[in-house]
């Protein structure tokens, strides 16, 4: 194989330098409009579904042209970006399932924490209770509850194409930098796994809007996720478990919002 000249693999360094930190730039700032939202009190996502369709696709463009500028950068295949769909009708009861065993590994990995940390009441009840992911920073519970357009919206338009593929097009992107500049280090099996969970950490703490559990949540879903990227080698078994899980759980937030402030209303009994 003829090796190409140095100057060649400074000009494509220096592409794939352009690509990560336009990727890893996105997610630092995606959450900006979140923040000024919220700091005004008012869901990210808005309380209609015409704005959230509004905010939704606004969202979907910025990404779009970040990922686009990226990849005109780097020139990254499709296999580095993981985007062949490689299992044919098997990928979607495959995405189904991983979604089903993301949630069993975050209960079995949360529950017994949070159980020894009460037992060792090093967490109060109350102070559990501030821990609960707010998701009122990103949707509003109440339009979810009383608007049926606003409740199937969250759980298709958001949970599978906002969440599911958005950010693992962004996940698969991140892995391709990593796998570009550092081939030694992150071209391997053990390495890429090291990949993910970088990825993981930095998926995490982009949900630091919504409170530290769902940080660790978020981050816990990321590994999971990527794995399931790098076993594969696609990016489509991720996307449909990742919507699935978003979708079951959006489904379950107005109940579960209703049983928290039962809680509180039963302790100030």
């Amino acid at each position: 194989m003829e090796r190409q000249p140095p100057a060649a693999l400074t000009i494509g360094r220096v592409r794939w330098w352009t690509h990560l930190v336009l990727i890893t730039g996105y997610l630092g700032v995606s959450g900006a409009p979140g923040w000024a939202r919220g700091a005004a009190g008012a869901p990210a996502l808005s309380h209609s579904p015409g704005r959230l369709m509004l905010v939704g696709t606004i969202t979907l463009a910025v990404f779009g042209c970040v990922f686009g500028l990226a990849w005109l950068a780097s020139r990254a295949s499709r296999d580095e970006l993981l985007l062949r769909w490689r299992s044919g009708f098997w990928t979607v009861p495959m995405g189904l399932g991983y979604s089903v065993a993301l949630r069993v590994m975050l209960a079995m990995v949360g529950v017994p924490i949070l159980a020894v940390l009460v037992l060792a009441r090093v967490l109060t009840a109350e102070t559990l209770q501030r821990l609960v992911p707010r998701v009122e920073v990103l949707l509003d519970v109440p339009a979810m509850r009383n608007d049926p357009l606003y409740f199937w919206l969250t759980v298709t338009f958001v949970s599978f194409v906002m969440a599911g593929l958005r950010e693992e097009l962004w996940r698969a992107a991140f892995l391709a930098g990593l796998r570009a500049l550092w081939p030694q280090r992150f071209g391997s099996h053990a390495g890429q796994i090291a990949a993910v969970v970088i990825a993981a950490v930095i998926f995490g703490l982009a949900h630091v809007t919504m409170g530290w559990l769902a940080v660790c949540a978020a981050g816990l879903l990321g590994v999971g996720l990527g794995l399931i990227m790098v076993r594969h080698r696609s990016i489509w078994p991720a996307v449909l478990a990742h919507g699935a899980f978003d979708a079951t759980s959006m489904a379950l937030i107005p109940w579960a919002m209703d049983q928290l402030q039962h809680l509180r209303q039963t302790q100030q009994l």
